[in-house]
């Protein structure tokens, strides 16, 4: 169930016991002329999948959610929901983890760690039509298991919290999001939504690899821009880096 939250600020919620991806039904019900603040859960995904097309193993027990919001802002800003949704699953996982939320760190762009471990990703797709654009998140949470053909280490939320369910992960994500969405929705609301990320952002200040389309670029990660890309220090000065992949130590190899 959608939190009290939520459902005051107008999100609504379809449970599915098996889809392709929740974020293909999302944008069929966006094509049925769905008005949006709709989640879309699902207990497995046959064909689930991640960014860069990567696929998404989908065993029940674990949460798979896609969020479609239509006409949320500018198409300039709608990068910066990517921040947004990954402060409310960092708030919605620290909260089944009570005393050892503390290991929960964001890495950019978007993925939630517990002890330098993957245990939440997100995706974000947009779709522009009749003037106006319209995002779908898709989020996928380790719960009861995780992949182990990762290019870094996965875990999952019982391993270290046995009480954790998707249940309550559901309720405490889509309390979280509203919550998130209206501080960011205010005019300047992206500088707190930066600044709380940045409070709770993995490697900062540590040397880090972005593999980029020219290949590896490894420096300092120092921060983020008022736009919200990474600054990294490299050996040739301060490199502002708009999409990419983060990794702590050498990158793997393609």
């Amino acid at each position: 169930m959608l939190g009290d939250v939520a459902r005051a600020a107008g999100y609504r919620l379809i449970i599915r016991d098996e889809v392709g991806s929740t974020m293909e039904e999302a944008r069929r019900a966006l094509d049925q002329g769905e008005p949006g603040k709709l989640w879309i859960v699902a207990r497995s995904q046959n064909a689930g999948r991640g960014r860069h097309g990567r696929q998404w193993g989908s065993p029940p027990g674990n949460l798979y959610a896609s969020l479609l919001l239509t006409d949320p802002c500018e198409p300039a800003l709608a990068p910066q929901l990517g921040f947004v949704v990954g402060l409310a699953l960092h708030d919605a996982a620290a909260r089944l983890l009570g005393p050892v939320a503390s290991e929960l760190k964001l890495k950019w762009p978007n993925d939630l760690l517990l002890g330098r471990a993957k245990t939440s990703g997100l995706l974000l797709e947009g779709d522009s039509r009749a003037g106006r654009l319209n995002v779908i998140v898709g989020c996928g949470v380790n719960i009861a298991s995780c992949p182990s053909d990762t290019p870094y280490p996965a875990t999952f939320l019982k391993a270290t919290a046995p009480q954790a369910s998707v249940e309550a992960m559901l309720e405490g994500l889509s309390d979280a999001l509203a919550r998130r969405f209206a501080i960011w929705s205010q005019p300047g609301g992206f500088g707190p939504t930066r600044a709380a990320w940045l409070e709770r952002a993995a490697f900062l200040g540590e040397t880090i690899t972005i593999r980029l389309p020219e290949g590896p670029l490894t420096g300092r990660f120092a921060g983020l821009d008022a736009s919200g890309r990474l600054e990294l220090d490299a050996e040739t000065g301060r490199r502002v880096i708009d999409a990419g992949d983060l990794f702590f130590g050498p990158p793997p190899q393609s």
